[in-house]
């Protein structure tokens, strides 16, 4: 989704449409979309993409909220993932076990009914304010930010020289048509380069078929390969066109050459010289418009030499070599791989993670990556489903110790930070002669809030007022 620094606010009535008067004078100064459903919101977001949203239940719908509905809106809310959400509820909701899981799942503050405008309007200005920080930060390379064209497109994601002189080069070999061998360490993206090749070429219209030669028996590599005539042997019922053939027209991909039985590499060779099969039982030759794809992870000049590998094998399939780069050697692709892991997997993210912390990137940088960019996705979707706070830390990516004390990272600076709040809550406190309504609109946040806040630090609350966290 993209986002914008405009002052515009997506209001969406989930169940009724709070009163207009008092919604009008809160979004002074506010360029208002509203939305009746979440149908209609994703509408309005296509058109006119916004950091913030408010989702209003004035308490004039149907009580209570249909589970269908609010799967809906859980959905929707779960897609909009970053933009900052404020929530206006009837009090009685927020005694109500789905709203209070939808404000923590999805809401950066709420407000409860009737409006103050004033509230309202600061808290809007405080989480845009911080939405437009955020959504910055992801601009200037972060992840977990908008995609760039590159990554929609489906090509090789990065933007380090190795990975720009491996498009250029299979932009250059998808334009021929000779064999094609891609050498690359496990799971350094063989076949997503195999794929690349394929849809660059004039074939990209065709079957991309790919097989793992290490994970075929091979008592059926020929029959899977070359397929089989009817009788050809016990069970043989009907015949059965092979792999090869099932590529007519476009591009097999034999990933893991090198675990091919050489006594049947002959087979394969006399396939790549004619571009004809023979199926296992026939007497007549099939001609096969094929390109074949190879990858291995283990030197076949090593294995020519060891005799594990045949020769003229090797020759006709490394016509056109590609070497895929290991991860260690192209780490400044690492935040925009890492993003759009996150983009590709946010489904499975857990509700409230919104990216990566500047820890956690550098702790992807500071690794060495032995199992390359299938380790990174495995660890990445990992920490999106185990991460416990807004952004991805070291320790969710299994890259550094959970701290014992619960202490985030960079504890100095976050002990810095505790005192100048206290520090600034008390002077507003002061300054409002402990009116709690007063110091919360001066700091711009919520009354909910500052109760937190006043918890959060030890403050006692002012007795003149009773806490709203005591009303709920």
């Amino acid at each position: 989704m993209k986002t914008t620094s405009n002052k515009t606010v997506l209001c969406l009535a989930a169940a009724g449409i709070a009163g207009a008067d008092v919604l009008r004078q809160a979004t002074e100064g506010w360029d208002l979309c509203r939305a009746a459903n979440p149908a209609e919101a994703r509408r309005q977001l296509r058109q006119r993409p916004c950091l913030v949203g408010l989702l209003l239940f004035d308490g004039a719908g149907p009580e209570p909220v249909s589970a269908e509905a609010l799967d809906g809106l859980d959905a929707f809310l779960h897609e909009c993932w970053q933009m900052h959400w404020v929530a206006v509820f009837p009090p009685e909701a927020l005694q109500q076990p789905w709203c209070r899981q939808l404000v923590h799942d999805h809401c950066s503050d709420f407000h409860t009914l009737p409006l103050d405008p004033v509230r309202l309007r600061h808290t809007l200005g405080h989480v845009h304010g911080m939405a437009a920080v955020r959504a910055g930060v992801r601009a200037g390379g972060a992840a977990g930010g908008a995609l760039p064209a590159a990554l929609r497109d489906g090509s090789l994601t990065g933007q380090s020289s190795a990975i720009a002189r491996l498009r250029r080069q299979i932009a250059k070999v998808a334009s021929a048509s000779a064999p094609v061998l891609i050498w690359g360490e496990s799971g350094s993206g063989k076949e997503l380069v195999a794929k690349a090749v394929h849809a660059q070429s004039v074939r990209g219209a065709g079957p991309f078929v790919p097989i793992n030669c290490g994970a075929i028996p091979a008592s059926l590599i020929q029959s899977e390969l070359f397929g089989y005539e009817r009788g050809a042997f016990t069970g043989a019922a009907r015949e059965k066109r092979g792999l090869i053939e099932s590529a007519e027209g476009g591009s097999i991909f034999l990933d893991e050459i090198g675990d091919f039985p050489l006594e049947l590499q002959a087979n394969l060779l006399r396939f790549l010289q004619e571009k004809t099969i023979y199926r296992l039982g026939s007497t007549h030759s099939i001609a096969v418009d094929v390109r074949v794809i190879a990858a291995s992870h283990v030197n076949l000049q090593q294995a020519v030499a060891r005799g594990g590998f045949r020769e003229d094998l090797y020759y006709r399939l490394a016509v056109l070599a590609l070497d895929v780069p290991p991860l260690r050697e192209r780490k400044e692709d690492l935040a925009l791989l890492a993003g759009y892991f996150f983009h590709a997997y946010t489904s499975e993210r857990a509700p409230g993670v919104r990216g990566f912390s500047g820890k956690a990137l550098q702790a992807l940088c500071a690794h060495d990556w032995p199992g390359n960019v299938r380790e990174l996705l495995n660890r990445i979707r990992r920490a999106m489903v185990m991460a416990e706070g807004q952004l991805i830390h070291p320790y969710d990516l299994g890259l550094a110790e959970r701290p014992r004390d619960g202490a985030a990272d960079g504890a100095p600076l976050d002990d810095a930070r505790v005192r100048a709040e206290r520090d600034a809550i008390d002077a507003s406190l002061i300054r409002a002669g402990k009116n709690i309504s007063v110091a919360a609109r001066e700091l711009g946040v919520s009354r909910m809030t500052l109760y937190r806040l006043l918890a959060k630090h030890g403050i006692p609350a002012p007795s003149r007022e009773r806490p709203l966290c005591k009303q709920l």
